[in-house]
């Protein structure tokens, strides 16, 4: 998936919550989106962001030639998660790289994180961690997977070690025994992944004497708050865990959020299997490094805020197209024009050039890094005031401010750019090719904190009044990431 140089993370960026598979050769694997397209809503609690609503944790399986991927969409209602929806549904497809999938079947499951499992007699069976938290415990039920009917009563398998939110659970047959696997300790510092077996796929269940059989907590390693993992048997016979994990340079700065990491798994003689604890630099994987290349439809990097209005976006090579939204980067439920992709890389370079010439006069338009309505830095030009601004955002932190330069003469070309290491970004702009000019910089940790999600660099378009509803902005050579 990355270069033999870079390893781990294998996913960079973010990309929470990996199940994977292997399936005639290939290494198919999801992860959860949460707040980007489809829509979504946040929670809030006290100063900062403790959970975020939209699809959480899906698994893919595959059974007689059928993919599955099951999964929650989460819809918080109110603030406080009085009112939440967890919408449980399976898609599947007999042709996955046709991109051919069923619509979703709903299934009654008050809990979040399901996963399916298929017995060696076929019948399939849902798992997942019961709501609400923290005090949750993972449940399993037969089900029909065509219809969603639920075929037996839920029983409780495990309420694992004691961790806080026991979640993300997986169940394995391996050497005539049930295994299941779940995270605790919640997705931070505390998380860890925990494994009970069976003889009877509905227990009782006896817990791992090596359990943590995966996490950071406690240590000073780099990759941190490991957990939420899928194990899984490699072509080789090797096993493996798929997790995610956390850079962290520094307390309390969460870098580029959860992203997915590979471990290493061994199997004891007494039959119980841990993992490595996840590093940046992974032992062994050689073995593996040519069966691990990332391929995706072109264009499926490209992200959306929300529900998207797709024609406001007109997307080429070198051209974006934004008409531009009445909505900012601020709105919680409309979507505002945006289109982004993720930052994988902890030091780059992302830049876009804005053409003055299609611009309205009361338009806002420019790059920002943007993680949630409420955190985000940004870059932009205003038509109205005729002035560059860099405005960094972070309510939870109490944190509003602006940096403004008026502009002395018009433009024809506007190069806007955000450079960045683990601990800073640096925010310039150049006129018609001229000289790149420091505008402001931000420390990454005013954008940080204990949160779902991961910065999305993105570019994006305002009306900065209803005068011109149809003002179309024109950007080319958009890049992201270059070193």
């Amino acid at each position: 998936m990355n270069s033999p140089s870079t390893i781990n993370p294998i996913i960079p960026g973010f990309s929470p919550d990996p199940s994977l598979i292997l399936v005639d050769g290939t290494y198919f694997l999801v992860n959860s989106t949460f707040h980007l397209f489809p829509v979504t809503h946040k929670l809030e609690y006290g100063d900062h962001l403790v959970a975020t609503g939209g699809l959480y944790a899906p698994t893919i399986r595959n059974h007689n030639g059928t993919f599955y991927v099951v999964c929650t969409n989460v819809v918080n209602h109110d603030k406080d998660g009085s009112k939440s929806e967890l919408q449980n549904f399976i898609v599947s497809t007999t042709d996955i790289y046709a991109s051919k999938w069923s619509d979703p079947v709903s299934f009654d499951f008050y809990g979040i994180d399901p996963s399916l499992f298929f017995d060696t007699d076929g019948k399939a069976y849902l798992c997942g961690s019961k709501s609400p938290g923290p005090q949750t415990k993972i449940m399993l039920f037969e089900i029909d997977v065509k219809t969603g009917e639920r075929l037996t009563e839920e029983k409780a398998l495990w309420h694992g070690t004691g961790g806080i939110y026991p979640e993300g659970p997986h169940i394995y047959f391996h050497n005539s025994m049930y295994y299941l696997m779940v995270s605790e300790g919640g997705t931070h510092e505390g998380h860890s992944v925990t494994m009970a077996r069976s003889k009877n796929l509905w227990g009782p269940y006896e817990p791992s004497p090596r359990n943590p059989i995966l996490s950071a907590a406690g240590t000073d390693e780099y990759v941190q708050c490991t957990g939420h993992c899928e194990a899984f048997e490699g072509k080789n016979g090797e096993w493996w865990g798929v997790c995610l994990g956390i850079r962290m340079g520094a307390a309390r700065l969460y870098g580029l959020g959860r992203e997915t990491f590979l471990t290493k798994g061994k199997w004891s003689n007494d039959g119980w299997l841990s993992f490595d604890r996840a590093k940046t630099h992974l032992y062994g994987f050689e073995d593996v490094q040519d069966h691990l290349r990332l391929t995706a439809v072109p264009g499926v990097d490209l992200l959306y805020i929300h529900d998207p209005e797709l024609s406001r976006y007109s997307v080429s090579d070198q051209i974006i197209a934004l008409a531009a939204s009445p909505h900012d980067l601020t709105s919680a439920e409309a979507s505002p024009t945006f289109i982004g992709k993720r930052q994988r890389r902890l030091e780059g370079t992302s830049s876009v050039k804005l053409l003055q010439s299609q611009t309205g006069t009361s338009v806002l338009a420019g790059l920002a890094i943007y993680k949630d309505e409420t955190r985000f830095i940004r870059i932009f030009y205003s038509s109205q005031s005729l002035t560059i601004n860099v405005q960094t955002i972070n309510k939870a932190k109490g944190i509003e401010r602006t940096v403004q330069h008026e502009l002395e003469n018009e433009f024809g070309v506007l190069k806007l750019e955000i450079k960045y290491t683990e601990m800073e970004y640096t925010l310039s702009y150049a006129i018609d090719d001229g000289d790149v000019r420091e505008l402001s910089k931000v420390p990454t940790l005013e954008l940080s904190d204990k949160d779902f999600v991961g910065p999305i660099v993105g570019l994006y378009a305002v009306q900065e009044s209803y005068a011109n509803g149809d003002d179309q902005i024109i950007f080319k050579n958009f890049v992201v990431d270059t070193a």
